[in-house]
């Protein structure tokens, strides 16, 4: 049987090739053009985020897909009632019809969709964490700058009003020099889980949802609770960190860890793989971030503390605080001598969904381009690398 073998020549005609191809699928927009989307995993987050492209107007929703109908359909009627409907993605990509998809897919099928929807001439929006693994973020970047198509990955405070105005404050010098960032993230996993688990097999394309993983049996827990397998997901490192870890990437201009520790053990949620009590520190060349998670009850929440050498901020969702170094020592958990409050109005979800629908339009970078993606999910793999490699991670020399 003839072999290729493929000199750097050859592989920049071809990659030449598939630019110009990719960029022959994609529809100009213009100003007033409606912008044509394909959604790809309709569970419960792209649900959401069909739900904001309603509320955004200036797109039709006109195909969805998933591997349990009970899902597809149930987001066809609430969000895109004449769209069709399929159970394999490629059916979507071959639409020429379709400007974009929007990805909501367990994680270890994101990266395999975007380049194929990347090279199919489509614009992608694709939920965090963007990588599956640390080794598919080279491929992917390569491939979204040879196809030059708009990326927009899920760190949505990247788009969120006063996550920027929290930015502008710290890039003021009003904290001083920041060295260390608290993160944390607590939720109940306890209680509401078994619901979940009602699932109607004969609905459920199984195989087709396990993909590139190792064939199995199906199982109801890694089905619906697919976060907390390694196979599928990452657990609470790139399923939450990694929204705390790229904020914190972003205000300090640093996202390369230079070294990880962490711990965890799975003390409540013991048929899962995941940690469901964990605790980890990465360091940067100028900070050290510190993330500490728990799945057991909702208390505190999410958020981060930024802590500098002139005051230091709380910022979470709602909003940020800002305080003054305190004259003294203090235990009080909650400074009262906030010099700034700010309460965010909306969640910044739709403001990241518009910045993307808007990128499609100019050509322009949207605010978490497929590489702030990447790096972001980087940290929640180093953490991850940590907790399951004798709790230390150093990149190799």
């Amino acid at each position: 049987m003839p072999s290729f073998v493929a000199t750097s020549t050859n592989r920049r005609r071809f990659l030449g090739a598939a630019v110009a191809t990719a960029a022959s699928y994609g529809r100009i927009l213009g100003a007033n053009d409606r912008v044509r989307i394909g959604a790809i995993g309709t569970g419960g987050r792209c649900s959401y985020l069909l739900s904001l492209l309603n509320k955004i107007g200036s797109n039709d929703i006109v195909t969805v897909c998933d591997v349990y109908e009970p899902h597809r359909l149930e987001a066809k009627a609430k969000y895109a009632p004449g769209a069709r409907d399929c159970v394999d993605y490629r059916e979507i990509l071959d639409q020429k019809d379709i400007d974009a998809v929007v990805i909501g897919t367990p994680d270890h099928w994101h990266v395999p969709i975007v380049i194929d929807s990347v090279r199919a001439g489509k614009d992608a929006y694709c939920e965090k964490p963007v990588t599956h693994t640390i080794d598919e973020g080279e491929p992917l970047i390569a491939a979204v700058r040879e196809t030059q198509r708009v990326v927009q990955t899920g760190t949505q405070q990247r788009s969120w009003e006063h996550y920027r105005q929290a930015k502008d404050v710290i890039d003021s010098g009003q904290l001083g020099q920041v060295t260390f960032i608290r993160t944390y993230w607590y939720q109940n996993h306890v209680a509401g889980q078994a619901e979940a688990l009602n699932i109607d097999t004969g609905k459920l394309d199984w195989r087709r949802f396990l993909g590139s993983a190792p064939e199995r049996d199906f199982d109801a827990d890694r089905y619906a609770h697919w976060r907390w397998y390694w196979d599928y997901g990452g657990g609470a490192m790139t399923d939450l960190f990694v929204h705390w870890v790229d904020v914190a990437q972003w205000f300090m201009k640093e996202d390369m860890p230079t070294r990880a520790t962490a711990t965890g053990l799975r003390a409540i949620l013991k048929q899962r793989q995941c940690p469901d009590t964990m605790s980890a520190a990465l360091s940067y060349p100028s900070t050290v971030v510190e993330f500490d998670s728990a799945l057991l009850g909702y208390i505190e929440g999410g958020g981060l503390m930024f802590r500098g050498t002139k005051g230091a901020m709380r910022l979470h969702r709602s909003g940020f605080a800002v305080y003054n170094e305190v004259p003294r020592y203090t235990e009080n958990f909650e400074p009262d001598n906030a010099t700034l409050a700010v309460k965010s109005t909306h969640d910044g979800t739709i403001d990241h969904m518009k910045n993307f629908l808007e990128c499609m339009r100019t050509r322009n970078t949207p605010n978490a381009p497929v590489e702030v993606g990447v790096a972001a999910a980087r940290a929640g793999h180093v953490a991850n690398f940590a907790i399951r490699g004798g709790g230390v991670w150093a990149p190799p020399a």
